[in-house]
């Protein structure tokens, strides 16, 4: 009876540098490919590559722009290192296989197709292009990207809701971080059709999107995919986090402890004490 949680525990250890292995790869080439998705971080602090902030970081890799030859080349290798990552990271989950993981890799999917074909014009930053765009007077090539890239936004926003529903009764990180998310896309999703609709201020509204996403990806890859010996499956592996209880406002008083019990009484109504009968006690 005593050998048998012993071996398990063996077995368990003995299985784990193994699966380890693709899991440690999968994060490591997931890290570098969210850091070159976000590209974006770098561009207002270079001279003369940010022309306006009325339009869209996509703009710059458009045909015909400055640097567009290096920007596509960043999304494709973003897009591609994103995508394997997830491969060899799997759907598995301490809670069985994640419905989102699937979205995430249309995800990254869509963003190497998006890269691959890019604007035909800058439309954001060039009221002609948007006029010739509105009369489907542009390139395939164009619209292949406006598909790709609301197909990218469409499925990372349902992988974040589906890791949200996932996850609303977890109290760890991953919980938290996934409901984070969602209040941010509520927000920033009226903002930006307002900025795309009225051509103003794009290069500050998308970057909230780009943080999402990365995040969410981050969060998928670094997700444990099962409860390790000795560790609380609750607890997640980026660090404590404190309970929803510390969350919640107003906070709940603190609970008084309990009286003690009384000693019982006799029919007489004398209290009886430990160890001494009811009869001596009335005396």
């Amino acid at each position: 009876m005593s050998a048998k949680p012993s071996e398990d525990v063996v077995s368990a250890s003995a299985a784990s540098p193994t699966r380890s292995r693709p899991v440690g790869a999968a994060r490591a080439i997931g890290v570098v490919g969210v850091v070159v998705y976000n590209w974006w971080v770098v561009v207002p602090f270079l001279h003369g590559w940010l022309s306006s902030l009325d339009g869209f970081f996509s703009d710059l890799s458009a045909d015909g722009q400055d640097h567009a030859m290096v920007l596509r080349r960043l999304d494709l290798a973003a897009a591609g290192l994103i995508l394997v990552a997830l491969l060899l990271r799997g759907s598995a989950s301490r809670d069985g296989p994640r419905r989102e993981w699937r979205w995430l890799v249309a995800f990254a999917t869509f963003g190497m197709i998006g890269a691959w074909f890019p604007y035909a014009c800058a439309e954001g930053l060039d009221a002609a292009c948007r006029s010739s765009e509105r009369h489907l007077d542009l390139a395939p090539h164009h619209y292949i990207h406006m598909a790709a890239g609301i197909a990218e936004f469409t499925t990372a926003t349902v992988a974040i809701w589906l890791a949200h529903r996932r996850t609303r009764d977890d109290h760890d990180l991953e919980g938290r971080l996934a409901h984070v998310l969602i209040v941010v896309l509520a927000v920033a999703y009226p903002i930006l059709g307002v900025a795309y609709l009225g051509d103003r201020l794009g290069s500050l509204i998308e970057p909230v999107f780009f943080a999402t996403f990365s995040t969410m990806v981050l969060l998928e890859l670094f997700e444990p995919d099962r409860c390790l010996p000795g560790r609380d499956p609750g607890r997640s592996p980026l660090g404590p986090w404190p309970s929803a209880s510390r969350w919640r406002w107003p906070r709940p008083a603190p609970r008084r402890p309990a009286p003690p019990p009384r000693p019982p009484r006799d029919r007489a109504g004398a209290r009886a004490r430990p160890g001494v009968p009811a009869m001596q006690a009335m005396r």
